[in-house]
C-alpha cells in the first residue's frame, strides 16, 4: 500500500459539485485533491440546459472547461480512481483508492453523486439521458407541446403528470403494469385529457438512444417524442455509512445549510444530498460547501 501526500481537503467526486468546491478552495489557497474516475451520471446526455452561460453545452465539455480553468490554481491536484475506503484513525482522514494508494486529509467533501437504478427493459439504458429524461427543468423546453410519455406509477406518477403539464397537454402515463393510482387521481388525470396505459413494457425501440416507440408485451406500439421517467437511485452507501454519515428518509445525505454532515470534518454537495438534480444546483452546492469548509479551517487555525 502506497502512502501519498497529505492535503487540507480531499474531494471525493469530480463532476460539477466537486469541481465547483475545488475552485472555491483553490482560490482560498487550500491544498486540494479531487479523486474521480470520470463517470458522471449525465455522461450520455447530449446537452446540458438551465445553467446560465452554459445552456445547450455538452456536459463533458463543461467539465473539460472547468478542469482547464482549475489548472490556474497550483494547489489543486487530481487522481483518477475509485475511492474504496475512508477512515479516521487519528486527526486526519485516510482515503484509500482502488489501486491501494492512501491519501490523508484534514477535511472531506463527498461529491459522489448518485447511481440511477435503471429498469431491466431492453433499450431503456441506451435511451437514458438522451430521449428518456428525468428533469423537465433541464429538458422540458426542448419537447414542449409535443407528445410526452411518462414512465411512473402511483403517487409519483400522478405528481409527475402534474409537473409535466406545464410543458405539454399531450401526456400519456405508462404504469408498466397495473396502475397504483388512487381512483381520485385516475379520474382527475382522465378529466384533464391525459391517457393512462397499464400494459407491461417489453422494450424501447430506438436508434442510437433516440426513442422511436415503446413496445408492449402484447405486441402493440406507442410512439412519443420523449419519455420522462422516475427511477430510483442510490448513493455509495457502504463508503458513506462507514464514515457514520447520517442519511435522510429518501436515502440521500443529510446536510445543513452549509453542506456539513453530522460527522465533524465531512461535507457533502451535489446530487447525493438533494432530489433537485441539476448542473446549476450542483455548482451552487459545491461553491457553498467549499466556502464554509474554508471558513471552518480558518476558525480552527486562527
Amino acid at each position: 500500500m502506497e502512502n501519498k501526500s497529505s492535503y487540507e481537503v480531499v474531494i471525493v467526486g469530480g463532476s460539477v459539485a466537486g469541481l465547483s468546491a475545488a475552485m472555491t478552495l483553490g482560490r482560498s489557497l487550500r491544498s486540494v485533491l479531487v479523486i474521480d474516475k470520470g463517470e458522471p451520471c449525465n455522461r450520455q446526455t447530449p446537452h446540458s440546459h438551465n445553467f446560465i452561460t452554459q445552456d445547450g453545452v455538452k456536459p463533458h465539455e463543461i467539465l473539460a472547461k472547468v478542469k482547464n480553468e482549475l489548472k490556474t490554481y497550483k494547489t489543486i491536484e487530481f487522481a483518477s480512481a475509485y475511492v474504496t475506503d475512508i477512515k479516521k484513525p487519528g486527526s486526519d482522514f485516510l482515503i484509500t483508492t482502488e489501486d491501494n494508494i492512501v491519501y490523508a486529509a484534514k477535511k472531506i467533501i463527498l461529491a459522489t453523486g448518485v447511481k440511477d437504478l435503471l429498469p431491466n427493459i431492453p433499450g431503456f439504458s441506451e435511451c437514458w439521458g438522451i430521449s428518456v429524461l428525468h428533469c423537465p427543468y433541464c429538458h422540458g423546453y426542448e419537447v414542449h407541446s409535443k407528445k410526452i410519455l411518462l414512465f411512473a406509477n402511483g403517487d409519483i406518477g400522478y405528481e409527475f403528470c402534474k409537473l409535466l403539464s406545464q410543458w405539454s397537454s399531450n401526456l400519456t402515463l405508462l404504469t408498466n403494469g397495473k396502475s397504483t393510482l388512487s381512483e381520485t387521481q385516475t379520474d382527475y388525470l382522465l378529466e384533464k385529457g391525459y391517457s393512462i396505459v397499464e400494459k407491461e413494457i417489453q422494450s424501447f425501440s430506438h436508434k442510437t438512444g433516440n426513442l422511436e416507440s415503446v413496445v408492449f408485451t402484447d405486441g402493440s406500439l406507442l410512439a412519443g417524442d420523449a419519455i420522462f421517467a422516475r427511477v430510483p437511485n442510490t448513493i455509495q452507501t457502504p463508503l458513506i455509512l462507514g464514515l457514520g454519515v447520517q442519511l435522510k428518509e429518501d436515502g440521500l445525505i443529510q446536510v445543513d445549510d452549509f453542506g456539513k454532515t453530522n460527522v465533524t470534518g465531512v461535507y457533502a454537495a451535489g446530487d447525493n444530498t438533494t432530489m433537485m438534480r441539476s448542473v446549476a444546483n450542483a455548482a451552487a452546492q459545491g461553491n457553498r460547501a467549499g466556502a464554509f469548509l474554508n471558513k471552518e479551517l480558518i476558525e480552527e487555525n486562527f
